[in-house]
């Protein structure tokens, strides 16, 4: 995209007098952000790191995940499968500051090994966020392939290119690095606003960006609550900003939230009862899946007593609805032995999900949820965990089984899950498909 505005001007000429990457700061990734890999070739270790091969002591030896060099003495990790050519990519990041602006460097690395061979690398900066003292970000990146199946497929040979607005809404923007130069600069503001040496595992830019424009972010970064701003910055299905009172409640007595998505729905429950947020015996229960139970229990049992006969009429004006909403994945299940994952095709379903495993995917309208896709996990015909997944983003939201505890299945579950994502998108693109023929 070429510049047009005068800051979009001003930042590809500053962006073009930045110093490349040194030889130092590549010795640094090199040695920091990639793991030593082993391989077992016939009936031998191979060290990738230092190209040292040797036969293993004992047969439970081969078995390890993990190893040690016999050479060059590294912790090495077992690969798992034994070819000709290994490749690891990661991302890091280099923090500077220039002409007024914080700029986040991300440089993209390959580590390549081969059995009996040094590893060889290569990096390449790949992009460049330009954020301004009012919080303001630009970014410049290289081209990607438009045809590749990842987000993130560079164009090695484009150059950086200043980016719209709108790229902040992409997945390529929110690249998280694995590790950060520990020789940084940043911004005089941002060491106001409470930033240290740690951006707690938030990409720096979204760090940075929230730091400058947003109270809240700044807030709880002072207060040491590294859970909660991860949490408020990273996840979309977050509700701190709606439940900031509450929040201040708890950060006032130093209150430690253990499960952020069972609080939240508590504090809705809480606001459904019409309860002082202010109130730290309310906002801050001893026990939190106790207080939550409780409170789901008696919101239930409101619901039957008083609105039995509105519950049957809102159930059947739902229903239709839900149906419409979620007609392309009714019906859809995975089997896996004994193990069955479905989708809840009615809201007759949700209802009774929850009374078997007493959590309130029902009580909360979850069929409400358009961008979700509730599926049950089923032994036997009986529930034992239900599902939420994000269908903007294709990714598990939670799962969780009795009294929202994860049971003993719940990997094997978000296994099964995570293997059948594929065949989700593929109804829902069809079903985009058919929206738009119409």
């Amino acid at each position: 995209m070429t510049p047009k505005t005068i800051i979009e001007k001003q930042i590809t000429k500053l962006s073009s007098n930045l110093k490349p990457i040194t030889s130092e700061t590549q010795s640094w990734a090199e040695k920091n952000i990639f793991l030593k890999w082993a391989v077992l070739s016939r009936g031998k270790f191979h060290c990738l790191e230092c190209a040292h091969s040797w036969k293993p002591d004992s047969q439970r030896q081969s078995c390890q995940k993990y190893i040690n060099c016999t050479a060059c003495q590294g912790r090495l990790k077992m690969h798992q499968y034994n070819q000709v050519h290994f490749k690891e990519i990661e991302y890091f990041s280099i923090l500077q500051t220039c002409g007024g602006f914080q700029v986040v460097r991300i440089i993209c690395s390959y580590k390549h090994m081969k059995k009996n061979f040094l590893p060889s690398y290569f990096h390449k900066e790949v992009m460049q966020h330009w954020i301004s003292a009012d919080g303001e970000v630009r970014t410049m990146s290289l081209s990607t392939n438009v045809f590749a199946q990842v987000y993130d497929q560079w164009k090695f040979y484009s150059p950086l290119e200043i980016r719209p607005k709108d790229f902040q809404g992409g997945q390529k923007y929110r690249i998280n690095p694995y590790k950060i130069y520990p020789q940084m600069k940043v911004l005089p503001i941002l060491k106001r606003n409470g930033f240290k040496t740690s951006v707690h595992e938030i990409a720096p830019q979204i760090l940075f960006t929230a730091l400058l424009k947003d109270p809240i972010a700044e807030t709880l970064l002072k207060s040491a609550q590294n859970f909660l701003l991860k949490h408020y910055l990273t996840y979309h299905e977050q509700h701190l900003r709606e439940n900031w009172q509450a929040v201040k409640t708890c950060l006032k007595h130093r209150y430690k939230i253990q499960d952020i998505k069972i609080w939240e729905d508590y504090i809705a429950l809480l606001r459904w009862f019409k309860k002082d947020l202010t109130s730290p015996a309310l906002v801050c229960p001893e026990n939190l899946d106790d207080a939550h139970d409780r409170l789901v229990a008696k919101k239930r049992e409101i619901q039957r007593r008083k609105h039995l006969a509105q519950m049957r009429a809102e159930i059947q004006q739902a229903e239709p609805i839900y149906e419409n909403d979620k007609k392309q994945f009714l019906g859809l299940s995975f089997t896996d032995n004994d193990l069955t994952v479905k989708v809840l095709d009615r809201v007759q379903d949700f209802l009774e999900e929850g009374d078997t495993l007493h959590h309130c995917v029902f009580t909360n309208e979850y069929y409400k949820k358009k961008d979700s896709l509730i599926l049950s996990a089923q032994i036997k015909n009986r529930p034992v965990e239900t599902i939420e997944i994000s269908l903007s983003r294709m990714e598990i939201i939670q799962c969780r089984g009795l009294r929202n505890k994860a049971t003993k299945h719940h990997s094997r579950i978000l296994r099964i899950i995570r293997r059948n994502l594929p065949e989700i998108a593929k109804r829902l693109k069809k079903q985009k498909k058919q929206t738009v023929t119409v």
